[in-house]
């Protein structure tokens, strides 16, 4: 049975362009490896996923006129996402995303269009009725929905990307009311020492998840299982781009459909490594019929174990 999921967040026009390496230098002409044209951001990434997996995805976003927010609202359409939630602001989101050939990128988001948008709430409570999960995105017109959404019944779903320690000021609306916490490790510090702190303060969270590059990620529960998961990549990185939102998106969603975390966090990983080895990651997606064939055909490392031992 698929899950009812609002996504909240931002719509992006992104251009990915494959440089020789990093650091770059200057020149006044320098011809890409590559360059694509597509439509992310990270609400548009999950919301893409989800839907790819089978779920009823409404996407709540703002999107402006001009040519960017045409392209934005025709890719939507074309992906079945265009629905009530995406309400028209003055300007839209866009981006840029530098790529080297072992696929490291270095993003580039220009969100200040929509920072300040003020995103109606009458409409997220409206996308919100009968849902089964809202992922309400850290964007920061998202932040001032986040306390009134933890009111309309739903289990809220995050991931706060770069979070160090326990989160700072602009974080906690989201930890405070989430049940499910993913971030990176990348200025995190030891995952395994944040668990505990991590459930001791924040008491709805019941799920909480690292991405480790790389390494792959590890889910704790409140229960004190730990499952770690080791990286697959079934084709040769070429765009690291949005690794964590496929991650965070199939995580979420395979986890309401066989509440299994193991599952769950093993088809994330498979997910995340199968999208990485294209030039647009956010454009390209699995059925869960075609995962979970590829789990049942490549297994990833896994373990588990508790982290309250």
């Amino acid at each position: 049975m698929s899950a009812r999921i609002v996504v909240a967040g931002v719509a992006s026009l992104y251009a990915s362009v494959g440089v020789n390496g990093f650091p770059l230098g200057y020149a006044s002409t320098s011809a890409p490896r590559w360059m694509e044209f597509g439509v992310s951001g990270t609400a548009t990434h999950v919301a893409r996923v989800q839907r790819s997996l089978g779920d009823g995805v409404r996407l709540c976003c703002p999107v402006g006129g001009g040519v960017a927010g045409a392209v934005i609202r025709n890719e939507l359409c074309r992906l079945g996402l265009d629905g009530p939630g995406v309400v028209a602001s003055p300007e839209s989101s866009l981006g840029l995303v530098l790529v080297g050939p072992d696929g490291k990128r270095m993003g580039m988001p220009h969100v200040d269009p929509v920072d300040r948008f003020p995103y109606p709430f009458d409409v997220l409570r409206e996308q919100a009725r009968d849902a089964d999960l809202l992922v309400l995105t850290n964007a920061r017109f998202v932040r001032p929905l986040v306390a009134a959404a933890a009111r309309l019944g739903p289990p809220i779903a995050v991931d706060v990307h770069r979070l160090a320690g326990l989160g700072d000021d602009y974080d906690r609306p989201w930890l405070d009311r989430a049940e499910i916490v993913f971030c990176s490790d990348e200025r995190l510090g030891d995952p395994l020492a944040w668990l505990p702190a991590m459930f001791a303060r924040y008491p709805r969270c019941r799920v909480a998840g690292v991405g480790l590059g790389a390494r792959g990620a590890l889910v704790g529960l409140r229960d004190g299982r730990l499952v770690e998961v080791g990286a697959v990549t079934p084709r040769p990185p070429v765009n690291t781009s949005g690794a964590g939102d496929a991650l965070f998106a199939t995580f979420v969603s395979t986890l309401l459909r066989l509440g299994d975390p193991v599952a769950a966090l093993q088809a994330g990983v498979l997910h995340a490594g199968w999208k990485i080895g294209h030039r647009l990651p956010a454009a390209v997606s699995l059925d869960a019929a075609e995962l979970d064939a590829l789990r049942r055909a490549s297994p990833p490392p896994t373990a588990v174990r508790r982290w309250d031992r």
